[in-house]
């Protein structure tokens, strides 16, 4: 038996759909919706039923006017509807009776769930992407009175929304001080964006500070993109190596400081932005200024409040409590129980120069653990072996003997190479610059001479 389809068995089927469903009149006005559409939009049947079908929109326009006046259907159409603005994809059907539109019929799909996930996965990528500030005041060791100045002019600074110019050699823990300022400032909610200005061609720099427009270049996004200080917005953006900025973007970076405000590649536009810049350096930025390489005015915006992170041969004495906190990292990292330092092995570390500062010393101590044997849990002076004192250097500078050109040549590229790493801390892209050669070049060397 065939069941009869009157007006109420039609309503019955319509109120069954998981989609919303909503139809029209001729005339534009809603006649009858489902409760899956009560659920998606917020709106009762009282509010919608016999009023314009432009009732429940929140952005957009409406396709069952659109579909009425065209007679065409239109599909995937994304809105936002009702009071909360739920974001949905729209399709319209006209009613087609003897050849004459007699209303339309729309589903509704629900995609708020798959637009909030892909929110939080583009966050995701972001944080990936740049670098979430993890490091605090309880993170930085040291109770000498340089270090203690050092964090006490931090500590005022991150009260302030100033901008800051860190001053140090490479691997004193200069971006170890960015990440406690900012956590320590009101922006710590926000985001943490680091910027390593030499790693970044001249190029390219410009367009992934400031972004571009679409059509900028050959090979620009088609919706454009936005640059890092529009990802910092509200929040913090590092400056690491602010010295290798070429002039051009030097006056490019003024700009911002001076107003606040970026303009995009290909844009015309000025983007007003509020982001707190923190600079750091391994340079001589007032040489720079008088060779002509750094504009004065920028570096006079950036020096706001400068603050000196010093070397590890400007305090020995917290060598002891630095190296116990690296052990124990370290352990975790290696999965090592190793408790303490030989008074012998600690004398080596304390007389030694230091190059690399706090990074060779993490790099040191964390080649010791891993030739030790994994019983042992005390560093001893015959595990800092790769360790060269002063005196070691001065008796290897003066030890001479005649042997071929090639081995000549070759002995001197390997203590060149060797005295380029120990002077970067062991990072091969800053000892690639140092040396004057690609770091395709060096990597090569490297293995060429059996050099670690």
């Amino acid at each position: 038996m065939k069941p009869e389809f009157n007006i109420s068995y039609i309503e019955a089927v319509i109120e069954s759909a998981a989609d919303a469903i909503s139809i029209a009149d001729e005339q534009g006005n809603t006649i009858l919706v489902n409760s899956a559409y009560t659920k998606i939009t917020g709106l009762s049947k009282e509010v919608v039923l016999n009023k314009p079908v432009t009732v429940d929109i929140a952005e957009g326009e409406s396709m069952h006017m659109q579909v009425l006046q065209s007679g065409r259907p239109v599909r995937n159409v994304h809105m936002k509807v009702g009071p909360a603005k739920k974001e949905v994809v729209v399709n319209v059907d006209p009613i087609i009776i003897d050849g004459r539109i007699r209303g339309s019929v729309g589903v509704i799909h629900d995609i708020s769930e798959v637009v909030a996930l892909n929110r939080e996965l583009a966050r995701a990528q972001k944080i990936i992407r740049n670098l979430e500030a993890s490091y605090t005041w309880d993170d930085i060791v040291g109770d000498s009175p340089v270090m203690k100045l050092a964090e006490e002019q931090a500590r005022r600074a991150a009260e302030t929304p100033a901008t800051v110019l860190l001053k140090g050699e490479s691997g004193t823990g200069k971006e170890l001080f960015t990440h406690a300022i900012h956590n320590a400032s009101q922006r710590s909610g926000r985001q943490f964006v680091r910027v390593n200005c030499a790693a970044i061609t001249e190029s390219l720099l410009e367009s992934e500070l400031f972004g571009y427009e679409k059509g900028a270049f050959t090979g620009a996004l088609k919706g454009g993109k936005k640059g890092l200080f529009d990802e910092a917005d509200g929040g913090t953006i590092f400056l690491d190596e602010i010295g290798d900025l070429g002039l051009s973007m030097q006056s490019k970076l003024l700009r911002v400081l001076q107003e606040k405000e970026i303009v995009r590649v290909g844009g015309t536009h000025p983007v007003h932005i509020d982001v707190r810049v923190i600079a750091a350096t391994n340079v001589n930025l007032e040489q720079k200024i008088k060779d002509g390489s750094f504009r004065k005015d920028l570096y006079y915006r950036l020096n706001v409040v400068p603050i000196h992170i010093p070397s590890l041969r400007e305090h020995r004495e917290d060598i002891p409590e630095i190296a116990k906190n690296i052990i124990l990292k370290l352990n975790r990292e290696y999965g090592r129980e190793v408790r303490s330092i030989a008074p012998e092995a600690m004398q080596r570390l304390i007389d030694y120069r230091w190059p690399g500062n706090v990074r060779e010393l993490e790099n040191i101590l964390g080649l010791a653990m891993v030739t030790m044997s994994p019983r042992d849990s005390l560093i001893k002076a015959e595990h800092l072996s790769v360790l060269y004192n002063e005196e070691v250097l001065k008796e290897s500078e003066v030890k001479v003997s005649v042997q071929s050109l090639k081995r000549t040549l070759q002995d001197s590229e390997r203590q060149a190479i060797n005295a380029a790493l120990r002077e970067s801390g062991g990072n091969r892209t800053k000892a690639a610059a140092l040396l004057g050669i690609s770091i395709r070049n060096l990597f090569y060397k490297i293995q060429k001479h059996g050099t670690q």
